[in-house]
């Protein structure tokens, strides 16, 4: 009778006996690279290495053949992954934080006019009843006609238009109470 415990060697398949192989022969040696890529970031470089050996898995590289050697393909992938991060870190707009969030963002005054008062006005739709949030939603920040929101909303078109008379009623009651004059 041959019986297969979990976790033991027997019951692994060997594709997964050679990933892991694969790893213990090549993955220090790709980690210390990585990471000297990364300047020492180690979560990223663990994500790296992961997402390098997932693609081995994928690709079926997961031994040296005629045609490949396996551990300069993964070096070059490593390579790539970690150009990508950089390209898509690079992409995306700055990050800011702290007491001094305005004072760091690009743009004129106009801009930072219209931040702060994007702020104010869904602070201000916080204290609006959820059918006046949802018919504004529908309307105004969607940017339907009152007949498109109705259908949405499965409401008639008289209900759309005057929720939406009310809602901003109370939102600009809203604004005046919070010190923003219209």
């Amino acid at each position: 009778m041959n019986v297969t415990v979990i976790g033991s060697a027997s019951g692994v398949p060997p594709q997964e006996l050679a990933l892991r192989d694969l790893y213990l022969v090549h993955g220090p040696a790709l980690y210390a690279y990585v990471l000297r890529l990364l300047g020492g970031d180690t979560h990223h470089a663990e994500d790296i290495v992961q997402e390098t050996l997932l693609r081995c898995w994928n690709n079926g590289c997961l031994a040296d053949n005629e045609n490949m050697a396996v551990r300069p393909w993964m070096f070059r992938v490593a390579r790539n992954l970690v150009i990508d991060m950089r390209r898509m870190r690079a992409a995306r707009p700055v990050e800011v934080g702290g007491a001094t969030w305005l004072t760091e963002l690009p743009g004129d005054d106009d801009e930072k006019d219209r931040i702060l008062s994007s702020i104010v006005i869904r602070d201000a739709l916080k204290e609006l009843t959820p059918a006046h949030r949802e018919v504004l939603q529908a309307t105004f920040f969607a940017d339907r006609s009152v007949q498109r929101a109705a259908k949405i909303l499965g409401i008639p078109q008289g209900t759309v238009k005057s929720r939406v008379h009310y809602a901003l009623r109370s939102l600009k009651a809203v604004l005046k109470a919070r010190g923003v004059h219209l």
